[in-house]
Parts: C-alpha cells; structure tokens; sequence
C-alpha cells in the first residue's frame, strides 16, 4: 500500500487577528417593479464584533453593547428640519371620530336630541305620556298630585288656614297652568265672624291679604288669593251664602274678585244668628257674632260646621271654592306676560 499524501495548511500568522466567517444572508427575493420588500436579516453595519469581546465584563462607564443587537444611531436632521429632542419615532394624532361626532358635529347624538326636541309631533307624544303616567300615579295615590304638580314660575299664598281653601286652590291653579305652586298663610279678617252683604265679604278677603303683607309674612310683590264665605239677601227674605275670592299680583298692577255659586239659606236659621249677636256689638257694622254654620250645626243633627254645604246642598265647600279659583286662574293667565323660552 502506498503511503497516503497529507496536506497541512499552515498556521495564520500570530500578528494577525482572527475573523469570524461571515454571517451567511437569506438570499433576497427576486425585485418587483413599483414594490420594495424589507430586509429579511438584521443589519450588521451598525456594530462591532471581535474575539477579544467579553460580553461578561463590566460596562466600565460605557453603554452596555449587545453583539446581536445592532446601535442605531438617531437619523441626521435635513436641511430645513428640526428634530424634536424625544423619540425619532412619531405617531399620527388621529382624531376619533366618535368623539368629534358627539361633541362637534351638530349631526352626532346632542344634534339628534336637539331635533327630537324641537319636533312639534315628539313633544306632544311626550306631553301625552307625561300626563298619562302621572294621572296612574295620581289615582293609585292622589296624595302625590301636590307633589307632581308643584313647581313653575306661578306662586301663589294662600291667606287661610284652612286646608281645604288651600287644597281647591292649590288644584285649580294646577290644572290652569300645569305647575303652580300654592301654600296657605293664615291672614286677619278684622270684622265680624259672620260677614253681612257684598261689601263686608270683599273687605274681609282684602284685609286678610293686607294683614299679611302688614306684618311681613309675604313680601309687597308676592300675588295672593284669599277667600271670605259672607251672607247676602238678594230677594226680600232670600238668604244666601256666597264666597268671595280676591288674586292680587302687585307685581303686573292685577287685582280681581270673583264670587262662588250661592247657597240658600233658611230664613229662621239667618234670624238665630241675628237674634244671637248683642246689639252694641262693635263690628255690627260688618257682620255678626254668630256664624250660620254654628246654628246649623246646633239645630241640625249629623251637620258639621265645617262642611255644612254638602248637608244642604249635596256639594262641597271645597268643590264650590275649586270652581270659582280655576275661572279666578283663566282670568289671571290672560293677563300674565308671555314667557321668554
């Protein structure tokens, strides 16, 4: 057998360095007109690399240097332009346009509102529905109708303590203009109990919106309602009972009385309360001492005072008042100013 040959090859000269091989390139894909592909391997121009390189040593001060990660440096400013100091990478400012439609456009959801609104047809469904749910909250429980409807530019007191004048007040002016809102002050007549004719009946409502304004209950500009109940004879030995209703709103110079339907009167009932009031009475001159309630009350069984319209009339006092303030709240919206929407 003959004796193989071997080759050696020299070893490299110790001046010089060793090189590692290059790193091997995924071939690029073949060009395409009018498209650029990006690059498929990372760029190796940016950093050095040699065998004298410890990785495990420390920084020394330097920026830490990763062999397989390249250092890009920040691009250089063209003529004309101005880098900013931060990131090089910027991102476009885009606008969402679901917030530009609500808050600017008047075709996002505040313009839909807006046309809604403004719809003649919408708002009176509305009106409707408003008004049906509140007259089912109102029968299943009639003490929220006060509640519900209180409110708007309509204030009105009321110079009586009594409830009932409040309360027929308080739903007539309601149904008039909606929302109103009307308490009850209780004010002084300042003559006889039980007045006698038209004229006593109207001093009597007048003075007790008077007494109010006098001692600083109400201020000089707040309108004002109140009610006198006086006996009249109309016909030779016909009596009758009539409430006298009086709005004041000094504020529009409007002043107004309107009277209630006239209840008859028993002509010996009448001659009780005069037989029954002293002839040196002070306030002869406006009225009597006894009211024709009381006597009713003393001869009549079962008959309260308090309601004795109903007793004799088969209609309540507070049904009475209740017509007479709802013409009394027609009479006044006419002549209140139109509203400034």
């Amino acid at each position: 057998m003959m004796e193989e040959s071997r080759t050696e090859t020299p070893p490299p000269p110790a001046d010089l360095p060793l090189t590692p091989p290059p790193m091997a390139m995924a071939p690029s894909p073949p060009a395409t007109a009018g498209v650029s592909f990006p690059p498929v391997a990372p760029p190796t121009s940016g950093f050095s690399m040699n065998a004298s390189y410890d990785i495990t040593r420390g920084h020394g001060g330097r920026t830490p240097q990763t062999p397989l990660m390249p250092t890009f440096s920040a691009p250089a400013a063209m003529p004309g332009q101005a880098l900013d100091a931060g990131s090089p990478i910027t991102f476009p400012e885009v606008e969402d346009p679901r917030v530009s439609a609500d808050t600017n456009s008047e075709g996002g959801i505040w313009g839909f509102f807006k046309g809604v609104a403004g719809n003649t047809v919408v708002r009176s469904v509305l009106d409707r529905t408003k008004h049906s749910v509140e007259s089912v909250i109102t029968t299943l429980d009639p003490g929220m109708a006060p509640y519900i409807k209180s409110g708007g530019d309509i204030d009105i007191v009321v110079s009586s303590g009594t409830q009932m004048h409040v309360e027929a007040v308080r739903d007539a002016f309601q149904e008039v203009f909606g929302l109103a809102v009307v308490t009850g002050e209780p004010g002084q007549s300042n003559i006889a109990p039980q007045p006698v004719g038209f004229a006593a009946g109207v001093k009597g409502a007048q003075e007790r919106i008077d007494s109010l304004r006098r001692s600083g209950v109400i201020h000089e500009k707040q309108p004002a309602l109140s009610v006198e109940n006086f006996i009249a004879e109309l016909f030779p030995d016909k009596w009758f009972d009539i409430g006298c209703l009086i709005l004041e709103d000094p504020a529009i110079s409007f002043r107004v009385e309107v009277f209630t339907q006239a209840t008859p009167l028993a002509l010996e009932h009448v001659q009780q309360a005069q037989s029954m009031t002293p002839p040196d009475y002070s306030l002869r001159w406006s009225g009597l001492t006894v009211t024709v309630a009381e006597v009713l009350e003393r001869s009549r069984p079962n008959v309260l005072r308090v309601d004795w319209h109903r007793a004799v009339t088969g209609m309540s006092q507070r049904h009475m008042i209740h017509g007479a303030a709802k013409a009394l709240a027609g009479i006044y919206k006419q002549q209140l100013p139109p509203r400034t929407l």
